[in-house]
């Protein structure tokens, strides 16, 4: 939980740091001794493309035992469809306007709300919720981190949930 708290407050100050650096005279990071830190700068983010949803594994790994942290960068127009995660999982959107809904009345252009950058977000474990990008807005770029392993289960499709379970529940509940 320690890892957590400190994360959130470092991406809570991170935008008036990155000001700060930009401002403040003093040496270029590549100066500062890599047994101290290590750094990524923002071109060279490992960036994993795909046609609506890119990743970068930050640190860890989501699907491995022990803490992660990885970035998503939604593309417009693009969302996920109704889903849970195992595990609680923690985010903060960075840049864009993000768009998530909950429940499974999967209706990503009326049924979200908008989440601005520098907002903190807790998506709670086995609870149904979808997002992503709406079509004429910008690119929306969150980090998210947790404790791994975590799963993804979607609700509807060959891949989704099979038998009763948080989908099945959010349906009988009513839950749109």
């Amino acid at each position: 939980m320690s890892k957590l708290l400190v994360a959130a407050l470092a991406l809570g100050m991170s935008g008036s740091l990155a000001y700060a650096a930009e401002t403040a005279a003093g040496p270029d990071i590549s100066a500062l001794d890599p047994a101290v830190l290590k750094y990524v700068l923002p071109d060279k983010i490992p960036w994993q493309v795909t046609p609506g949803l890119d990743t970068a594994y930050l640190y860890g790994d989501p699907t491995k035992p022990g803490f992660y942290v990885l970035m998503y960068r939604w593309k417009p127009g693009n969302s996920s469809h109704p889903h849970y995660h195992s595990k609680d999982r923690y985010i903060m959107v960075l840049s864009g306007t993000w768009w998530v809904g909950a429940g499974t009345n999967w209706d990503p252009e009326r049924a979200t709300a908008p989440v601005k950058p520098g907002t903190y977000v807790t998506h709670f474990g086995r609870q149904v919720h979808y997002d992503g990008a709406r079509m004429n807005d910008e690119a929306a770029v969150e980090l998210v981190w947790g404790e791994g392993p975590v799963a993804t289960t979607v609700c509807d499709g060959p891949n989704g949930e099979k038998g009763p379970g948080p989908c099945e529940d959010a349906r009988k509940d009513g839950v749109p």
